[in-house]
């Protein structure tokens, strides 16, 4: 988890992509909707085995993406690569997947909770060989320059509420020249099928267009990441987007990966609904509804993630 330092803030996000990548800041953000937030993120948090079901459930919505997107990045077998906010180290699995035989990937996370986790995870699958945990800030990183091959962050670096760049820079810095530093991130949904106007109402409040607040820099909106990567002076830079779904019938992890999602992705968003809204809300977003939208017969989502990608300057 990557923090600037000052007074410690845990910021929980109403997005699944940040509440499994908890950022942890030190100083309060202008935000009426995370300042609103911050003691639910606190408390939430404090209850890991509640973290740890809701970050299983989403991976199996999330995994698929990030087997396209490493397919795409094609990371050298025999790497060395760094997971920046690894969280719990389920992507940090997948990338020792992707660099076999003979890499080694090393996650990086400020929280030692879910490094014990990982690591505890990472030994159980027998690659502890293959996958080492260190505990650090992204914004410092605790390596030398040059150190790795690559690097990647999903949902965290130029998504939590922090300065994009200087964050893309510490991670050049301990990338080898030509290697590849790559970002990937929630981008867009459809949840609420039939319901357009609705769910477009929905993604135009406080926590629908979080992280992103109202009167931040335009440039430091997450689709304008390309910006970031020339201001740093990577070259190649390129950007693409991939794409999930869900279908019904569900499946029981589909069903439990949205059940979560749909739990995470818009609280406290009552206050700037309206009362027809609200009851729009309770209706077609709450399980206990009659009409949850996930028992539709005909249930329909998709999801995106954008990745943006670029190489150190030889």
């Amino acid at each position: 988890m990557a923090r600037i330092p000052q007074d410690s803030i845990g910021l929980v996000h109403a997005k699944m992509f940040w509440y499994l990548n908890l950022a942890h800041t030190d100083r309060p953000i202008n935000n009426s909707y995370t300042q609103r937030t911050s003691k639910l993120g606190r408390d939430e948090m404090d209850n890991s085995d509640k973290f740890l079901q809701m970050a299983h459930a989403m991976n199996s919505l999330r995994e698929p993406i990030f087997r396209s997107a490493f397919q795409a990045l094609d990371l050298p077998a025999g790497s060395l690569g760094l997971d920046a906010g690894c969280s719990i180290g389920l992507q940090s699995l997948l990338l020792a997947e992707a660099v076999a035989p003979g890499g080694h990937i090393t996650g990086l996370d400020l929280s030692a909770k879910f490094l014990d986790y990982a690591a505890d995870m990472v030994k159980q699958a027998g690659l502890s060989e293959s996958i080492s945990f260190r505990k650090g800030d992204v914004s410092q990183l605790p390596f030398e320059e040059d150190t790795f091959d690559w690097a990647w962050s999903v949902d965290l670096v130029g998504y939590a509420p922090m300065e994009p760049v200087p964050l893309l820079k510490e991670l050049a810095r301990v990338v080898k020249p030509g290697g590849t530093l790559a970002l990937l991130a929630w981008s867009s949904e459809k949840l609420i099928p039939g319901y357009p106007a609705f769910e477009a109402r929905l993604g135009a409040t406080t926590p629908g267009i979080a992280p992103f607040t109202r009167g931040k820099n335009p440039q430091q909106h997450f689709p304008l990441a390309l910006g970031w990567f020339r201001e740093v002076g990577l070259v190649d830079n390129k950007a693409q987007t991939f794409a999930g779904s869900a279908f019904a019938p569900l499946t029981d992890d589909q069903r439990s990966a949205l059940l979560a999602l749909f739990e995470m992705r818009w609280p406290g968003v009552q206050a700037e609904l309206t009362q027809e809204d609200w009851r729009e809300y309770q209706r077609l977003c709450l399980p206990e509804s009659p009409d949850f939208i996930l028992d539709h017969p005909d249930y329909y989502a998709y999801f995106t993630y954008s990745m943006f990608q670029g190489k150190v300057a030889e």
